[in-house]
């Protein structure tokens, strides 16, 4: 296969996995050569075992790192720390993408970023919602979900010191209603405890915001 006609196989797609080349009468093992030579010569990107993207000058769009990490782990979502600050929930804007998934924990080091998956109990893997980055879809956790991700993995999560240390903003954001059923789907005083903080910061938040 001609590099040339992989750019037309894969088109827009932002990352392929190397079945996408396998249809019809080909030799899996002449694929598997042909992407690690294109790999060594720096046209395209391993990001993990089946996973790739296409490299610079020859890619058409640039993978978004919500939408990688979403293919990376496929039993995934974006949350905690990378989906508080795409909502604008905290001020600092993050250099790695962090998600939470019912699978294997582990961090990844690729050409497109570092990546880290969190490990919660399958049962709580919900509140997600595809959501659009511009042309790309990634499943993100609601904002409430990704703060209550993120107290529930945090040891003293619930700790009034650590949430206030989290400079949370734009809190009009946050459906404390919704905040409040997912709390009780976790099942634990210490969601519960975090609420009756993160309440207490919200009300704060609106009597400043009148106040202005």
């Amino acid at each position: 296969m001609e590099f040339e006609r992989l750019l037309e196989i894969i088109g827009d797609e932002p990352v392929f996995e190397s079945a996408l080349l396998l249809a019809g009468n080909i030799n899996p093992a002449s694929v598997r050569l042909q992407l690690s030579r294109w790999t060594k010569s720096g046209r395209i990107y391993q990001l993990r075992r089946g996973l790739y993207a296409i490299a610079p000058p020859y890619r058409k769009i640039h993978p978004h790192p919500f939408l990688v990490a979403n293919r990376l782990q496929r039993a995934s979502y974006v949350s905690l720390q990378s989906a508080l600050s795409f909502y604008g929930l905290i001020p600092e804007v993050l250099h790695g993408t962090t998600s939470v998934t019912a699978g294997r924990p582990q961090r990844l080091t690729t050409p497109l970023g570092e990546f880290e998956f969190r490990r919660i109990q399958r049962r709580l893997v919900r509140s997600y919602r595809m959501t659009d980055l511009g042309g790309q879809q990634a499943l993100l956790a609601l904002p409430e979900k990704a703060l209550l991700d993120l107290v529930y993995l945090q040891p003293n999560g619930d700790d009034p010191v650590y949430l206030h240390e989290l400079r949370l903003q734009n809190l009009e954001r946050l459906d404390l209603g919704v905040l409040q059923k997912l709390a009780e789907a976790f099942g634990t005083p210490k969601l519960e405890r975090a609420v009756k903080v993160i309440s207490g910061l919200i009300t704060e938040d609106a009597v400043k915001y009148e106040l202005v």
